[in-house]
């Protein structure tokens, strides 16, 4: 796990941390999370921006019991939730919609792996909200299983039988769809 990204604080020196270092080190984690907890790119750019700032008005209460990111990603997921539960949330289509950026035309097979990706990542979508979460938050924000455990605030035994059982769900989607 490569952690070279992380910002170099200890418990004593959070505080000083700057909204500008956090966003660049940690943006793109809180919005792939937002994104993936909401399945929408304009409620993880809302989401994003209401951390960054939830977190900078209260880095004084980082107790450093975890690494700054999780505790972001624990604010990202609080944030995620609370907004469903007042009802302002609106689900959408899954991932894989989106408009391509690349202005030169793909490869047949870069096409054909482009299609496959983003299936396996509608199938990930499609997953109940307690397996696609912690999948993604392996997957994509590779966390360890510990870090999973208190962002989510569940038993370590519990994330790994998510996990397994997220595993496994995918395994069989592609298998039945044969892919």
């Amino acid at each position: 796990m490569d952690r070279s990204n992380e910002l170099p604080y200890n418990m004593t020196c959070v505080p000083s941390v700057s909204l500008r270092e956090m966003m660049e080190t940690y943006g793109q984690d809180v919005w792939n999370y937002a994104f993936f907890l909401t399945r929408s790119r304009e409620q993880a750019s809302d989401i994003s921006q209401e951390v960054f700032l939830k977190a900078y008005k209260s880095i004084g209460k980082y107790r450093g019991q975890a690494t700054l990111k999780t505790w972001l990603l624990t604010i990202t997921r609080n944030t995620a939730f609370s907004l469903r539960r007042n009802s302002f949330w609106l689900r959408f289509a899954p991932l894989g919609k989106h408009e391509d950026t690349r202005a030169s035309l793909s490869a047949e097979k870069e096409a054909i792996g482009n299609q496959y990706a983003n299936r396996i990542w509608e199938i990930i979508m499609e997953l109940p909200d307690k397996y696609r979460e912690v999948l993604v938050l392996d997957i994509q924000q590779d966390l360890p299983v510990a870090e999973m455990s208190a962002l989510l605030g569940i038993a370590q035994g519990t994330v790994k039988s998510r996990l397994g059982r997220a595993r496994e769900k995918v395994r069989t989607a592609i298998k039945e769809e044969d892919l």
